[in-house]
């Protein structure tokens, strides 16, 4: 007993200091505590998101719109973190070589497991138990942990199901790195769930929905977990939904029989194939894309650097940023909140879609979508100069270098080149196509000026080599009126150009003045001193 304690104790102790699966990291040197009881928190806002189609009239049908929300989230919330839980392979070098018996550590999974899915099931399913309590009383309130507990055994189903599905598709070494994507993809949902679904779901048109209009659904999992209200007498809107309700308990229970007999167990042996394949692979990898990508970059450090210093520091970003995890879990969901953030602003008035497709040509909205791609820049510029290995910096030091400006010039053209000219290139083109030729000159001068914003963030605020230094959570007061400053500046600019948008001579003005500005930012940055990196750093 006192064994299964410590092991537990310690495992719940991780979780606290563990950073989320998605969002920012944190400081490393700064000690995190109670982080579970923040996984718990974000938790209950979800479950509240996922009460929106509880408004519907119809109980079964609207339960049923909940539970799938609730089954698609649980899903990608274990897929993205619940691999290092079930199967976390550390424990053969900690545990093992101690006297602890099997039992005991088949026992402290099983019980911590069961705490890691109470920590994520219940806080979700709060709001919509408490509205389901307040709307058709305490029947449904003690009908509703049924469902949940037999949800519960589908997900899992389905996460086992998936992980064996991926390590067939893709080797072992790169299971990892699937599962980041999957954790991107997650905080994009996250992100557009918060952001669009109060927009897409308006009370007053859920009351209207028929049940016949979505026949098709009594076939879905979380139907028949609906069809058990059946069983307290709510009107079943589709035939045979009584009978479905019994699938609603056979279903789950044999999707635990084969995740305990089969899945689990081979995922076990893939996870233990993948620990001694691994690091072979990974070097593989490495060698396969420095033949194949070399050439690539190489290429573009050459078109877009003159000197050595830049190309090195262009190389140096362009490598790094394809190989950190963590740079890549920071960055690439920004792709994704710039559509959405659009998306929202657009249908603030809660407007019909079909009107506001219509209505976009009357009003340059497009502006608001170009500007909005600066969020993307900065946010991938800001990480360029920050990384978990920071340490590994002091080849600079080393280098015979003169002026660091040229290497943080040429990191600078990596992230424009790698990632902000491919997405603000296919925002260009649908703008063009929506809002004709004549916004082109409109997609130019927001290119400059975006560029020149950013350039003169990273010049005032942002002086430092690539992956130099650590995160950092305080800014310096001259530093922040800088900036502030800076952006003052700038907008001024995206202003004009928004009071320009039908002068075309005026916005040729505003051309040249945005161009002519970036080039003097451009130099004083390119060309930064040791002297000016140690004064930016005490700012």
């Amino acid at each position: 007993m006192e064994q299964l304690k410590a092991i537990l104790k310690v495992r719940l102790t991780l979780d606290d200091r563990k950073p989320l699966s998605f969002g920012r990291q944190q400081r490393v040197k700064k000690d995190r505590k109670y982080g579970s009881l923040l996984n718990i928190f974000l938790s209950f806002i979800m479950g509240i998101l996922y009460t929106l189609p509880l408004a519907i009239p119809d109980r079964i049908f609207s339960l049923a719109f909940y539970f799938t929300l609730f089954l698609f989230m649980l899903t990608f919330m274990l897929i993205t973190d619940f691999s290092n839980v079930l199967f976390d392979a550390r424990d053969k070098y900690t545990l093992l070589p101690r006297p602890v018996n099997d039992r005991t550590l088949v026992l402290s999974r099983l019980l911590y497991v069961f705490i890691y899915l109470l920590r994520i099931v219940f806080p979700m399913s709060i709001a919509g138990w408490v509205i389901l309590g307040i709307m058709d009383g305490w029947k449904s309130v003690v009908l509703f942990p049924l469902p949940l507990v037999l949800m519960v055994f589908m997900a899992l189903f389905f996460v086992n199901g998936i992980y064996l599905l991926l390590l067939r598709l893709a080797k072992p070494g790169r299971f990892k790195e699937i599962i980041n994507y999957f954790q991107i993809i997650f905080s994009i949902l996250f992100f557009a769930c918060a952001y669009l679904l109060p927009r897409l779901f308006d009370a007053r048109r859920l009351v209207n929905f028929n049940i016949h209009d979505f026949a098709s659904m009594r076939w879905l999992p979380s139907y028949w977990l609906a069809a058990c209200w059946s069983w307290l007498g709510f009107p079943a809107g589709l035939p045979g939904t009584v009978w479905l309700s019994s699938l609603a308990v056979l279903f789950p229970l044999i999707c635990l029989f084969i995740t305990v007999r089969w899945l689990s167990p081979q995922f076990a042996d893939k996870i233990g194939e993948m620990d001694s394949i691994e690091p072979s692979e990974q070097k593989i990898a490495v060698k396969t894309t420095s033949r194949s990508g070399k050439k690539f970059y190489k290429k573009l450090a050459d078109i877009f650097n003159r000197s050595d210093a830049a190309k090195a520091g262009f190389i140096i970003t362009w490598l790094q940023t394809s190989r950190s995890r963590s740079f890549k879990m920071r960055v690439y969901p920004t792709f994704a909140y710039v559509p959405v953030y659009f998306f929202y602003l657009l249908t603030t008035k809660r407007e019909p879609l079909n009107n506001v497709w219509h209505g976009l040509k009357e009003n340059p909205s497009y502006l608001l979508l170009l500007y909005l791609c600066s969020f993307v820049l900065m946010q991938a510029l800001t990480y360029l100069t920050m990384s978990d290995q920071y340490k590994a910096a002091w080849i600079y030091y080393a280098s015979p270098l003169v002026t660091p400006g040229k290497v943080m010039s040429g990191g600078f053209k990596a992230i424009w080149v790698k990632y902000f000219i491919p997405f603000f290139a296919v925002l260009g083109i649908f703008i063009v196509s929506v809002w004709g030729i004549s916004a082109i000159i409109d997609v130019v001068l927001a290119l400059i000026n975006v560029t020149l914003f950013s350039a003169c963030i990273m010049r005032i605020g942002f002086r430092h080599l690539p992956f130099s230094i650590i995160e950092q959570t305080k800014q310096g007061g001259v530093r922040i009126i800088k900036v502030f400053i800076s952006m003052i500046v700038v907008g001024g600019l995206g202003f004009g150009h928004y009071m320009a948008i039908h002068m075309f001579w005026l916005k040729l003005v505003f051309l040249l003045l945005s161009g002519g500005l970036l080039w003097l930012v451009w130099d004083s940055y390119a060309n930064t001193s040791w002297e000016s990196m140690i004064k930016s750093e005490l700012e």
